[in-house]
């Protein structure tokens, strides 16, 4: 890749596919006697290759990487890689477990604490709402100051929270711990997707983003299953379903401690630059290739960054029509944590343990939308193989986002029809198959079109459609149970059902319209 002097570089120019291409600037008078994790290898760091600059301030020398260089991340081995996506997942699965692990003892939390039915839901609510409210300052921080430094703050911050919550023995002290564990724990959310792509090639990236963006669905599935159980267990009781999240937050935490390093390579860059300055004691200057456009305001650089997810929301219209889908598809998943106790407990007369065993057809459908990711990355790798660029538009992404988006609004019209008691109740749980295997697939393609569209910025984007997203999942829980009293079950299912299917053309329309441009 040719870089002259002060040239503006688009955050589109920054795929991998250009980055192999990239070169270092070392200083020849001090190289380094042994490995470092920023300079390299001692033969990469003796490297020299003048690109453009003078090493002064006002042209510094410009940083980039090598070509097959170690330290760059999407030279990372394969080992590497899945290991710091296991351990991103585990993350997000976490914080989303958490979510909805409360949900299963509702109403051992209503009667303990004295509080109503509506108070008792808020506790979800406020959870998902510091999911909407964290990303707006956790992806730009991320973007300024790396991905680890973010994850260690902030999920030490979650996991000391959720033990405020097991303590809880008033509303107010519940409720305020909720909140604040939904704020901090927001960070995988965004920053794990953004991750992803900081090492993850676009051909790689499909199971890899399959694998994260599933972990948002299936945590807040699994979490009622168990949160029910533990519940109903007098032993145990609600507020042990806070020590159990506290135990996976610490295990989650000291994993992302010990393997995951930064990931970001602007922010790998940048620390490479200031060692080369420090190694000539201030006599040269270098920039990173990717700061060369970056605000030497730090109050600039500060409001750039913070407002960027509202700027994609608003101003970007592919981000702002998927994030409403995603929201939508989110938001009736957090639905059907209060529709659920008033089908199956409420109607049918399940205990809480067995009404989150309800949830099990949504489960089975997200591990089914998940397996599908094959298909997807093949129609992907085929886009590859036709172009003539040897790059796939981000398009390529959204043949799976299109079927799911057919399966939603037909799983959700099952499930309004088959709620009354006088048809069998596995009836309805099987119509969570379809519905979770549509929600899995639309949130897994979208995804992965964020991440090919916006690259260094994919956290930004990522976290405009988790703000939204989290915004209606938190109003959803606690609107559901007085629309399904006033409507009843078949129609105010049928209503979300209805809402569906008018989201259907969405990815449709985004997929023609570049296809006949």
């Amino acid at each position: 890749m040719s870089v002259s002097q002060g040239t503006a570089l688009s955050e589109h120019d920054h795929d991998q596919n250009d980055a192999l291409t990239i070169h270092s600037l070392v200083v020849e008078s001090h190289p380094p006697e042994k490995n470092h994790k920023l300079l390299g290898t001692p033969d990469i760091a003796h490297k020299i290759t003048q690109l453009p600059g003078k090493g002064t301030v006002n042209e510094p020398y410009v940083v980039d990487w090598d070509l097959d260089e170690p330290a760059n991340p999407y030279n990372w081995t394969k080992r590497r890689k899945w290991t710091i996506t296991a351990q991103l997942a585990l993350s997000t699965f976490t914080v989303s477990f958490g979510s909805s692990s409360y949900s299963g003892g509702l109403a051992f939390t209503e009667h303990d604490l004295h509080i109503s039915e509506d108070l008792a839901v808020s506790g979800i609510s406020l959870y998902v709402l510091g999911f909407g409210i964290g990303p707006l300052v956790m992806a730009p921080l991320s973007e300024m100051f790396g991905r680890r430094p973010v994850f260690l703050t902030t999920y030490v911050m979650y996991t000391l929270l959720n033990i405020g919550g097991a303590l809880a023995h008033n509303s107010a002290t519940l409720l305020s711990c909720r909140l604040l564990t939904g704020l901090f724990g927001s960070a995988p959310l965004t920053n794990a997707g953004g991750a992803l792509s900081d090492f993850w090639n676009p051909r790689e990236r499909g199971l890899a983003a399959a694998i994260y963006s599933t972990a948002p669905f299936l945590g807040p599935v699994i979490g009622p299953i168990v949160g029910g159980f533990v519940a109903d267990d007098p032993r145990l009781g609600w507020h042990f379903n806070f020590w159990i999240v506290l135990m996976l937050s610490t295990f989650t935490l000291m994993l992302g401690y010990f393997i995951t390093p930064e990931t970001y390579g602007p922010v790998l860059l940048r620390k490479r630059a200031k060692e080369l300055s420090k190694a000539s004691n201030g006599a040269i200057y270098y920039i990173s290739i990717l700061d060369l456009t970056r605000s030497k305001s730090i109050g600039e650089l500060w409001l750039s960054n913070l407002s960027r997810p509202f700027v994609f929301l608003f101003t970007e219209p592919i981000v702002t029509m998927f994030a409403i889908y995603v929201s939508f598809a989110y938001a009736t998943l957090y639905a059907m944590f209060s529709a659920f106790p008033i089908v199956f407990q409420e109607h049918r007369h399940f205990t809480a343990g067995q009404s989150g065993l309800a949830f099990l057809g949504i489960g089975l459908g997200i591990c089914t939308g998940s397996s599908l990711t094959p298909i997807q990355n093949r129609i992907y790798w085929r886009a590859i193989d036709r172009s003539e660029t040897g790059r796939a538009p981000p398009e390529a992404r959204l043949h799976l986002a299109m079927f799911g988006g057919s399966l939603l609004p037909i799983s959700l019209f099952w499930f309004a029809w088959t709620t009354q008691p006088s048809i069998h109740w596995i009836v309805p749980i099987i119509a969570g198959v379809p519905f979770g295997t549509a929600v899995a697939l639309i949130l897994i393609s979208l995804t992965a079109y964020l991440m090919d569209t916006y690259t260094i910025y994919s956290a930004s984007a990522i976290a405009s459609t988790v703000v939204l997203r989290s915004a209606c999942a938190a109003a959803f829980p606690l609107f559901s149970p007085p629309m399904f009293a006033k409507l009843g079950d078949q129609w105010a299912c049928s209503v979300f059902a209805f809402m569906a299917l008018a989201c259907t053309p969405m990815p449709i329309v985004i997929w023609v319209s570049i296809a006949y441009k």
